[in-house]
């Protein structure tokens, strides 16, 4: 992404209250099936969301995403909301079979219009556009004909992402080509608990190498299309992963899982190499056969910037005889494990607070992400693109919502940045999960991570206490004291 220097500063007389760089971008995030609604509008088909959700027992209570939060009707009140919180920028997806309905051929323009329209309500109010080209909705004809496991989903991809490039490309500086694809291979066609709802761990893992070959391909048409000034990047949600031990066992337990969650995306993108142990861990599931000649070379692409999405860090052994219950990875509940070749790895849960998501809080993990990032990606600046906790929110008698939990988590988080900035981190700026209230995947409308309340019935916006005080450190730039 584009901004300006990094350079982090304390003031001398306030060193309780650290400043962020000059420069640094303070946002908020948001992906379109959560949030538009209108799915059947202006030439939509149907997404793998789609189709899961109307699947009875996908999604919790029947939820699904046909009305969400209407963003579709209501992005220019939301626009001015987000002006309002004082956000200097906003990551967005754009939802993909509403640009490409069937996931090949031309635009459908009445799509392109509407993000067309709310880039230019942003730039209006100030506020810098990210846009997300893939977070999750694969056109559904693109599924049925084999999804992600199929090689010709990139290719798709890449055409996709050149439509969306130059009719975007003028406004729009940053861009992000996949958002957690490590969610998009392992929850949707492993565990099962996101869409499309697969459980083949051979499946899970071609659809990882064709979502990085998606991405290799698709940053060459965005460079075919986009200005040089363009920044071009991936957002990944990798795993904090420490061993619950020190004994060999347990280390080479983290060893495993470090592979699936991270290396299996981080060697090919900034190695242009599947890791060794990976290959040979997985090697009873597959000879890796998927992965063509020419393949690496496409995929191992120079990155403008890094987006990491960070929430909890994951403790892991090697399974003991005496254990059984269920597995505290913290992705859902399944039958079918996200881990392929690791069914033998135990999960645990992290000492101390957790969130409504039955998630560990540690802001450390978000010190040593960034700080891992830095080593291993010398030169290529840092985003935090979705940060934030899901907690129990509710309107009080008098119309307002309070959530001190979230303001800890945050002031926690943020504080976390920081450090990593002073240890040497180039990160520029910091997106949180989410602006609004939105429809949770599997967890239908059950979670709240948004720091403006929604009511689902009357989609009233009530910002909550953490908007407040968020948007206080987006206009100083710095941490306020604790309480």
């Amino acid at each position: 992404m584009t901004t300006t220097d990094n350079t982090s500063t304390t003031t001398a007389t306030a060193p309780h209250r650290p400043q962020f760089p000059t420069g640094f971008l303070w946002g908020a995030a948001t992906a379109a099936y959560q949030i538009e609604g209108a799915v059947r509008e202006d030439g939509r088909t149907p997404s793998i969301w789609d189709t899961f959700s109307h699947t009875p027992g996908k999604v919790a209570n029947g939820d699904t995403g046909d009305v969400a939060v209407d963003h579709y009707h209501r992005w220019r009140d939301d626009v001015r909301l987000m002006a309002d919180l004082g956000l200097t920028s906003y990551r967005f997806s754009v939802a993909w079979p509403r640009v490409q309905p069937t996931g090949r051929g031309p635009a459908v323009q009445r799509g392109l219009d509407f993000y067309r329209g709310l880039v230019d309500e942003l730039l209006s109010h100030g506020i810098k556009p990210v846009v997300t080209l893939y977070h999750w909705d694969l056109p559904q004809e693109l599924e049925s004909a084999g999804g992600w496991p199929a090689r010709d989903t990139a290719h798709r991809f890449a055409e996709y992402a050149g439509i969306v490039g130059e009719a975007l490309g003028d406004r729009v500086e940053n861009w992000v080509t996949l958002n957690e694809p490590w969610c998009s291979a392992f929850l949707g066609y492993a565990s099962g608990v996101h869409a499309p709802g697969r459980t083949d761990p051979a499946a899970a893992l071609r659809a990882a190498h064709h979502l990085n070959l998606g991405h290799g391909l698709a940053t060459q048409a965005l460079r075919s299309v986009l200005p040089a000034r363009a920044g071009i990047g991936i957002s990944l949600n990798p795993s904090v992963v420490r061993a619950l031990t020190e004994s060999p066992a347990d280390l080479d337990a983290k060893r495993r899982i470090d592979a699936l969650a991270n290396r299996v995306f981080t060697g090919p993108l900034l190695k242009g190499a599947y890791p060794q142990d990976l290959i040979d861990d997985t090697a009873r599931l597959t000879d890796w056969s998927f992965v063509q000649d020419g393949d690496l070379a496409s995929i191992h692409q120079p990155l403008d910037f890094i987006g990491l999405n960070y929430y909890t860090p994951a403790v892991v052994s090697a399974a003991r005889p005496d254990q059984d219950g269920p597995r505290l990875d913290g992705h859902g509940a399944s039958d079918h494990s996200p881990w392929p070749a690791a069914d033998d790895v135990a999960f645990h849960h992290a000492p101390g607070e957790v969130t409504a998501m039955n998630w560990p809080v540690d802001p450390t993990g978000l010190t040593d992400l960034l700080l891992d990032y830095t080593a291993q990606a010398p030169g290529v600046p840092l985003y935090v693109t979705e940060n934030g906790a899901a907690y129990d929110d509710v309107v009080d008698a008098d119309g307002r919502v309070h959530d001190p939990d979230r303001i800890r988590y945050l002031h926690g988080h943020l504080g976390a940045i920081h450090d990593a900035i002073r240890a040497g981190a180039d990160v520029r700026g910091y997106f949180l999960w989410s602006l609004l209230d939105n429809f949770e995947w599997a967890y239908g409308y059950g979670k709240r991570f948004g720091a403006v309340y929604v009511d689902y019935e009357t989609q009233a916006r009530i910002p909550k206490s953490s908007a407040a005080w968020y948007a206080q450190v987006a206009r100083t730039g710095g941490l306020p004291a604790t309480d």
